[in-house]
């Protein structure tokens, strides 16, 4: 099965009909979060598993409880054939404010734009209909040609992606064996620009904490207690303080554990993505880069640790003036995690640290707001070496390895739940307006879209 080339012409022979299938699936309003949608959730489930079932999928729509799982197993040419699950979502966000809509969300349309620029519009184009659609019918494009397809694939679609993934996990700890794979392939991101496909080799993790210190039983007076008795404020503001060094550095004890330098020559890549570029910072009226001195904007974003403060609050906060020594002060402290830290440790380095200031008269209490490791695949992964080729062969600029200086929690949910390593490809652009009024996928994106997993599928199968 080594006809690349058939199946990319099917798929421009399909390019049509996989337009009106998309726009079929458009068409149900799958909006997760609002209940008076459920039946179109289903819908929207239903409709995926017949298309999945014609294409030679044991296929099936999964009770949770809130909105249906969809399942889907293609065993491929051979038992041996490598096993991918691949990973989306059919819900959609809520089309709120519909006044500033230019058509209606839910009747799709081809729209062309300036310099003959074709877009698909509607809610879910491109989060995340048209995306996974172009997986599927990549595979289409295979069984018309070949009768099967060159690996084992499992599809799994969810409801509830824009409303939290209650689900998820406790359907991924329920049918963890079944779902398992050699690793997931996930479209839910995008393209470094028009021309340029990208793949999300890392993810930061994070590490949130409200801490709470408290000083005297009650607001004191400032002439009467001031000099005297501790004040909370100072004592967190000591605190924050000292949590980085002149350098920038965290200095949390073995808060670095884990932490790896980016290859050289991915540290040069993502130097010429920005070379000559202020617009980053400018944007917001900013100049200088701030955290570690000597990294570079992007591996500042994507491939550093950080500790970062969120709010403080403490004493009065209304108008005009009060001269008090509050009874408590308190911040809210995010990490962002790479490589192989490990959040718990770095929780308790942190409280550990926080506790060493606290004055024996004083008391400090923590909260805790999440925790998850950062996701890392590496640079030098055959998985990622072969889609890269596979992406660059079909796109006019060689594809890049790109880092999300964000979460996306169904990655961590793969290799916590599954050990499964993800592979992150999509192709949205930064202006599809995903999740805003005239939301809009490039017509380029869904067919180089359809063609690049096609590529992604033979090199995988190789």
């Amino acid at each position: 099965m080594t006809d690349l080339s058939s199946v990319l012409d099917r798929a421009d022979q399909n390019l049509a009909a996989s337009l009106d299938r998309l726009f079929g699936l458009v068409r149900i309003k799958s909006i997760s979060t609002d209940p008076a949608f459920k039946p179109d959730c289903r819908k929207a489930a239903e409709w995926l598993v017949a298309e999945l079932k014609d294409l030679g999928f044991d296929a099936s729509v999964r009770d949770t409880t809130g909105h249906p799982m969809v399942v889907g197993h293609h065993p491929g040419a051979s038992t041996d054939a490598p096993h991918v699950l691949f990973y989306g979502h059919y819900d959609v966000q809520p089309i709120d404010p519909i006044e500033l809509w230019e058509d209606d969300p839910f009747d799709p349309k081809v729209k062309e734009l300036a310099a003959g620029r074709k877009v698909l519009t509607g809610r879910g184009v491109a989060d995340d209909k048209g995306q996974l659609m172009t997986f599927v019918e990549a595979c289409r494009a295979y069984k018309d040609v070949h009768g099967s397809l060159p690996v084992r694939v499992t599809i799994l679609f969810e409801g509830e992606e824009e409303s939290g993934s209650p689900s998820l996990t406790p359907f991924l700890d329920a049918n963890a064996a079944e779902l398992k794979a050699d690793y997931a392939l996930v479209c839910d991101t995008g393209m470094w620009d028009a021309d340029t496909p990208a793949i999300t080799a890392s993810l930061r993790g994070l590490v949130g904490e409200e801490i709470i210190v408290t000083a005297a039983n009650r607001d004191l007076h400032s002439g009467m207690y001031g000099g005297a008795a501790a004040n909370p404020i100072q004592i967190l503001s000591k605190i924050l303080a000292g949590l980085h060094d002149d350098t920038g550095r965290v200095t949390l004890e073995g808060f670095y554990d884990g932490v790896e330098e980016t290859p050289s020559n991915i540290k040069a890549a993502w130097e010429s993505l920005v070379s000559g570029r202020d617009d980053f910072l400018g944007e917001v009226g900013l100049s200088e880069l701030a955290g570690e001195k000597g990294r570079s904007l992007l591996e500042l974003l994507w491939a550093r640790p950080t500790c970062e403060f969120n709010g403080i609050s403490g004493g009065y906060e209304g108008q005009g003036f009060k001269t008090v020594i509050a009874s408590k002060a308190s911040a809210k402290v995010s990490c962002r995690l790479v490589g192989g830290q490990d959040p718990e440790k770095i929780r308790e380095s942190f409280r550990a640290y926080v506790r060493s200031k606290i004055p024996a008269d004083c008391s400090v209490e923590f909260l805790k707001h999440g925790g998850s490791p950062a996701i890392q695949l590496g640079y030098d992964s055959p998985v990622l070496t072969k889609a890269k080729t596979a992406l660059s062969e079909e796109w006019p600029k060689p594809a890049l390895v790109v880092g999300v200086g964000g979460s996306i929690p169904i990655v961590g949910d793969f290799q916590k739940t599954l050990g499964m390593e993800s592979l992150l490809v999509g192709f949205g652009l930064s202006d599809d307006r995903i999740h805003s009024p005239n939301e809009k996928y490039d017509l380029r994106s869904f067919h180089k879209g359809i063609r690049s997993w096609a590529r992604i599928i033979a090199a995988l199968a190789d």
